[in-house]
């Protein structure tokens, strides 16, 4: 319960982050407002999911509609919260879902606007390095710091290898320049065996979004939010064959 809570509060934050950041907006200071008429929201109206059903997921004053992605992200970190911790009510499940909820909005500003900050793969890397044993521990896995170091850095080489080479054949860029910092993250906060695993389950992910979608050779696909989804799976995995 209190990791589903915490979700559902971590959700809110991040759904913010994902609406306005883009966008070159302010998300984290001042008090929350509609974006439809900009008026201050009370505190009732700021309750995780509950605010967004009682108000049938509309402004009370100016009718607009609150955005999808604000309950879509608050049930989804929601889950990772409660999911973590029913893996372990501990330091392990904690560090877990905190690795989680920045997948979660990493993989949101991907999707949205083809933008993985560096910053914030910074952050997730240094979770993974400081608290990704412990997280893949409450997994049933072991990930060495060793492990999590050397899955930085071959997830970031590896990424970049491609990257420049496809430039060197193409002329254009293959892959965005988040990519590389952003798989190193993830290589921190799993170790470099899932990695193999992570790429192979991304790569079919965007294939079939790709013949679902219609999506011709030259479409760019939101390569992080791939990876993000694909993570889970990989971990998955590894835990069947462990």
């Amino acid at each position: 319960m209190a990791g589903a809570l915490a979700g559902a509060i971590a959700g809110s934050f991040l759904a913010t982050v994902a609406l306005r950041w883009p966008a070159g907006r302010q998300a984290t200071r001042g008090r929350s407002a509609c974006d439809g008429c900009g008026r201050a929201l009370r505190w009732f109206e700021l309750v995780p999911l509950a605010s967004w059903a009682a108000q049938a997921g509309r402004c009370r004053r100016c009718g607009v509609r609150i955005a999808p992605l604000h309950p879509a992200t608050e049930l989804a970190a929601s889950a990772i919260g409660a999911g973590a911790m029913a893996l372990a009510p501990d330091i392990g499940g904690a560090a877990l879902a905190l690795i989680g909820w920045q997948l979660l909005l990493l993989a949101l500003l991907d999707a949205r606007a083809f933008w993985l900050p560096h910053g914030l793969s910074l952050l997730l890397g240094l979770t993974g390095l400081l608290a990704g044993g412990q997280a893949m521990a409450a997994l049933g896995l072991s990930a060495s710091l060793p492990d999590r170091l050397i899955g930085g850095a071959a997830g970031f080489a590896g990424l970049w290898i491609v990257a420049r080479g496809y430039r060197a054949l193409r002329g254009r860029d293959g892959l965005g320049g988040g990519d590389p910092p952003f798989l190193a993250a993830v290589g921190c906060c799993t170790g470099w065996v899932a990695l193999p695993f992570i790429l192979l389950f991304a790569a079919l992910a965007g294939l079939g979004v790709a013949l679902a979608g219609g999506r011709g050779r030259g479409d760019a696909l939101p390569f992080g939010t791939l990876v993000a989804l694909a993570t889970p799976f990989a971990i998955g995995t590894l835990r069947a064959l462990a």
